[in-house]
């Protein structure tokens, strides 16, 4: 179970002040963190910690992250909303 205090941190970590980040991370942190297991909620901490740049390329497919926790967790948020 996440602890709402920890939802509202991830929430605010996750607006990141660049449109296209935001409509990808935010309904991710309130929709799909709180199922995942405790690894995928902890490469997600994860990637918040990565350069709004990077998530930017990332997330417009213009390279992939190197980590593959990193990896992950974009294929993750992309897939859900580029369902194949």
């Amino acid at each position: 179970m996440v602890d709402q205090s920890e939802l509202n941190r991830l929430f605010w970590q996750s607006r990141r002040g660049m449109l296209e980040l935001d409509v990808l991370l935010v309904p991710f942190v309130k929709e799909v963190y709180p199922g995942l297991d405790e690894a995928d909620q902890q490469r997600y901490r994860k990637l918040l910690s990565c350069e709004d740049q990077d998530l930017f390329g990332w997330f417009m497919q213009r390279g992939e992250p190197e980590d593959e926790d990193l990896r992950r967790m974009v294929r993750m948020i992309l897939d859900r909303v580029q369902p194949q």
